[in-house]
């Protein structure tokens, strides 16, 4: 699936097309910043519902490396939405993974508890899974991320009229905040996953202007969104209401770099009155696809885009600071048939990079590998706040421990909310990279 390949390459491929425009160098619901184990910082880690397949990437891993206790949000992605504009689930290729979600047995090693899944119990899966990762750790709060890259295709007609709306906010928590999942054998059923999900996770990719080829988008796009977003809002807060919640259910997003994007399909002081918080696109700022090799999560640059430039263009469009958590990438962008000699950046290529995953797009613990081996040496751009590796032929840029920490002292002086990061089954099997974060936001 290109989802499930590509990744967050797929997700701001809008930048190729974008580089025309470039950003300069307290609402009522999400103030609360308590919502973390250290009380601080959030920090937001993608759960890929396909990483469980070639990756092998299990929730009960995040429990072995370390990385739950850390966290103070899970975000599932994904979510998908019909051409009726309703929030679904199944078993069809390319479009739900129900077996992945809630119907594949675990046994006892993989599991988070330590015990094997029964064939009769309703929920099973990386929903179960989850469940069971929450019981232990008690402040961990888990999102249903809609959309993404290649399933952001029906958001602009389920948003188109207040009655759409209306609808498929009603699916969306009648599947997941209430938990009636299809039947699927012994699994699934009304209720099998109450309780699972604390909130909902916005991934429009965009509202108002172009994402992948076959996502439809209008003009009108940017004002459904914010009725959207206030439908979303009020139809949680008045379940939450109902079921006396103790705290509210949580209402997020990812929100691109480019200010053309932010523009075309986000009124930024509205929207940001209804939501707890939102992930920053802070990566693919440029993508293996071009012609020339670049940076790709610069904290800063001249003239380009960067994630100090994405903080400041949506601070000045009236986004509270504490709102804003910044997306850092445990992934990088590779390209080779590098020339031009030097440190190989910004130097013209021929190609993406041979991957394990994807051509050009490899995950962390593959990179580490490289680098540790000696092969490629590693560059490091001080003042930018980016790191690349190069071996004279083919160059990565992507973030390093070093890198990271820098970027959580960052946050910690902007005040901002706190850290993102896709794609927590691309960390080490230490999570070394969720490590450097956390110990960076803790000032350590």
């Amino acid at each position: 699936m290109r989802r499930s390949t590509l990744g967050r390459l797929t997700v701001a491929a809008c930048s190729l097309s974008l580089l025309t425009a470039f950003a300069p160098a307290a609402g009522a619901h999400g103030d609360d910043r308590t919502g973390g184990h250290d009380r601080s910082y959030r920090k937001v880690g993608y759960f890929t519902q396909w990483g469980v397949y070639g990756r092998d990437f299990q929730v009960q891993d995040l429990e072995a490396n370390g990385s739950a206790a850390k966290l103070t949000h899970i975000n599932y992605a994904f979510g998908n939405v019909s051409a009726e504009g309703k929030c679904f689930t199944g078993n069809v290729p390319g479009e739900a993974d129900a077996w992945a979600d809630y119907a594949r047995p675990l046994d006892a090693a993989n599991s988070v508890d330590g015990v094997a899944d029964t064939w009769d119990q309703p929920l099973a899966g990386n929903f179960n899974q989850l469940r069971e990762l929450k019981a232990k750790h008690p402040g961990l709060k888990v999102l249903i991320s809609l959309g993404g890259w290649s399933w952001s295709t029906h958001f602009s007609d389920a948003a188109l009229t207040p009655a759409s709306r209306k609808a498929f906010v009603e699916s969306c928590i009648d599947l997941y905040i209430k938990g009636n999942l299809p039947q699927d054998g012994t699994r699934g059923g009304a209720g099998a996953a109450a309780g699972l999900f604390d909130g909902i996770d916005l991934d429009w990719e965009w509202p108002g202007s172009e994402g992948d080829a076959d996502t439809k988008f209008r003009p009108e796009d940017k004002q459904n969104f914010t009725a959207l977003v206030k439908e979303f809002r009020t139809q949680l807060d008045a379940y939450s209401r109902s079921q006396r919640r103790k705290s509210a259910y949580e209402l997020t997003a990812f929100v691109p770099t480019a200010p053309a994007k932010i523009d075309a399909g986000f009124d930024v002081r509205k929207i940001m009155r209804d939501f707890d918080f939102v992930n920053l696109q802070g990566y693919d700022f440029h993508v293996s696809g071009e012609k020339t090799t670049a940076q790709q999560s610069a904290l800063r640059a001249r003239n380009d885009f960067s994630v100090a430039g994405t903080v400041d263009a949506w601070k000045r469009r009236g986004a509270p600071a504490h709102k804003l958590v910044v997306g850092m990438p445990f992934y990088g962008q590779g390209w080779t048939g590098v020339s031009g000699g030097g440190d190989g950046m910004g130097q013209p290529a021929t190609g993406p990079a041979p991957a394990t995953w994807a051509a050009g797009y490899e995950d962390y613990k593959e990179l580490k590998k490289l680098a540790d081996a000696g092969s490629y040496q590693v560059h490091r751009d001080r003042r930018g706040g980016h790191a690349w590796l190069f071996d004279g032929t083919t160059l990565w840029t992507y973030d390093d421990p070093q890198v990271l920490r820098t970027k959580a002292q960052y946050v910690r002086e902007e005040d901002l909310g706190g850290a993102m990061f896709w794609s927590l089954d691309a960390d080490t099997s230490d999570g070394e990279l969720l490590k450097a974060v956390d110990r960076g936001l803790r000032g350590r």
